[in-house]
């Protein structure tokens, strides 16, 4: 009787130390189970947030083109800068166009540009203006109406995209039309002035900085 009572407590025993490693060894199994779906889930969602779709997306929407470069990287003049204020504010902050903004100063249309809603701007740069004999400039900014007529001929009353500048004519602001055609980050407008930075963003319009004076027929 003692013999058999001391087997079944050595059995008792036994059963109760492997009772626990039985169960940690279930509880193990189950954490990996679901461990597995997380790290998916988390591969999943680094694999989503990594996806260069958004990416290529906004690509169209950005300026181009070489003259770009020369914008400044921060502050009123940069691209952020420029597309808090409206289209005159925005060029007077950018030193390339300091000519234009005189320009337009002279001919009292900052507060008309700056007020007007969804333009597009043809902007030449001061080396645009440079192309003009200096005595040809100066009769032109001496003369309001005409300085007017070939302003105003810059202005489109749309915002224009780069994929409508591919093929198109466009009445501007001074009535007469003005074409255009390209692709990629390669315009032309009127066939003879290119533009060298486009489709840079101000709070009222779409700004296309070219190389040549557009002058109205």
């Amino acid at each position: 009787m003692n013999s058999m009572r001391i087997r079944r407590t050595a059995l008792a025993v036994a059963a109760a130390a492997v009772l626990p490693f039985s169960l940690a060894a279930c509880s193990d199994s189950g954490s990996d189970t679901k461990a597995a779906p997380s790290a998916a889930s988390g591969d999943e969602a680094k694999t989503g947030s990594s996806s260069p779709t958004g990416d290529d997306a906004m690509t169209g929407d950005k300026p181009f083109g070489a003259a770009c470069a020369g914008v400044p990287k921060e502050g009123a003049g940069s691209f952020d800068g420029m597309a808090k204020d409206p289209v005159a504010t925005a060029a007077s902050n950018n030193p390339a166009l300091s000519t234009l903004v005189a320009a337009v100063k002279q001919a009292g249309l900052v507060d008309t540009l700056n007020n007007a809603k969804d333009i597009t701007v043809f902007a030449p740069t001061n080396d645009a203006f440079a192309k003009i004999p200096k005595a040809d400039l100066d009769k032109v900014l001496a003369d309001k109406e005409q300085l007017t007529k070939i302003l105003t001929y810059h202005v489109v009353g749309q915002k224009l995209t780069p994929k409508q500048l591919e093929n198109g004519s466009f009445e501007t602001l001074q009535k007469g039309m003005v074409t255009t055609m390209g692709s990629g980050d390669s315009y032309k407008v009127n066939d003879s002035s290119n533009v060298v930075c486009g489709n840079v963003k101000t709070a009222n319009a779409n700004v296309y900085i070219v190389d040549t004076v557009l002058m109205p027929k």
